[in-house]
């Protein structure tokens, strides 16, 4: 289930700071640490903590150049939260076309 193996994913998720770095990943492609770092006015190691979240949550991907870091978007997980919302977004449509039908039946009744 969605839930029990990408729990990592919405608290990656829910931090403004990692979804600007998405974001940034998103506009550059890929970027070495320190560019990062300097989008952001915080600590350099502050802001290698949520790289490091999004790294375990599995949303990017670091590789080593030399002695550079470099981040880019893992797209893999991205789209199977993209599929979830999509499940979800279906579901409520369904539950809310149900209860339209039932309000409807309802005001008929009222009607008569």
């Amino acid at each position: 289930m969605f839930y029990n193996t990408h729990m990592d994913m919405f608290v990656a998720l829910a931090d403004p700071t990692r979804r600007n770095i998405l974001e940034l990943l998103a506009n550059s492609g890929e970027l070495h640490a320190t560019a990062i770092y300097q989008n952001f006015p915080m600590s350099p190691p502050a802001v290698s903590q949520h790289l490091k979240v999004l790294r375990e949550a599995h949303l990017v991907e670091m590789e080593k150049r030399a002695q550079q870091h470099v981040y880019r978007l893992n797209p893999e997980p991205l789209s199977e939260f993209e599929m979830w919302v999509k499940h979800m977004q279906q579901r409520w449509e369904v539950r809310f076309s149900a209860l339209d039908t039932v309000l409807e039946r309802e005001k008929k009744k009222g009607d008569v």
